[in-house]
């Protein structure tokens, strides 16, 4: 697997729709076989069992800049917006969905953005937009009324 770390961004729509490979369409849904893993406290905010569109899940993502219209990160700017991608190697066998759900939360503990128990951390949600060869994840690091949420450093690389 090959970890790639983009540069912090200011909006979930751009991240998404960099992981989609195309421009976010208010048309369109993420299905359960796209949104392929989330933060643990999404639960709070499904009333309804529907399909979300690529400008929700955006939205969603943004709304703790919106919800802290002053809170900025330890550098003074407001990125907020985590975007990883993890490649398959060639050599690498391909992944089932629930392994790659499995990768998704293990990263998102590993790069600091998902505490185990916590449901009221950074949201965050897993997008595979192509099976079993990419998957990808913009995440809110801004936390919801502690203040910033530490994001993970990232390489230029």
């Amino acid at each position: 697997m090959i970890p790639r770390v983009h540069q912090r961004g200011r909006s979930a729509t751009d991240a998404l729709a960099e992981a989609l490979g195309r421009p976010v369409s208010s048309r369109e849904g993420l299905t359960d076989h796209t949104v392929i893993a989330h933060w643990s406290g999404l639960e709070l905010y499904i009333l309804e069992e529907r399909t979300w569109t690529v400008p929700e899940w955006a939205a969603h993502l943004d709304d703790p800049l919106h919800e802290q219209p002053f809170a900025t990160s330890p550098e003074g700017d407001r990125r907020a917006i985590f975007h990883a991608e993890i490649l398959l190697h060639h050599a690498d066998r391909e992944l089932v969905q629930a392994e790659w759900t499995e990768v998704s939360h293990r990263l998102a503990r590993a790069a600091g953005i998902a505490t185990p128990g916590d449901d009221h951390g950074c949201r965050w949600i897993a997008v595979q937009a192509q099976p079993a060869a990419l998957t990808s994840w913009p995440t809110a690091s801004a936390a919801s009324g502690a203040g910033w949420t530490k994001a993970p450093s990232y390489s230029s690389d």
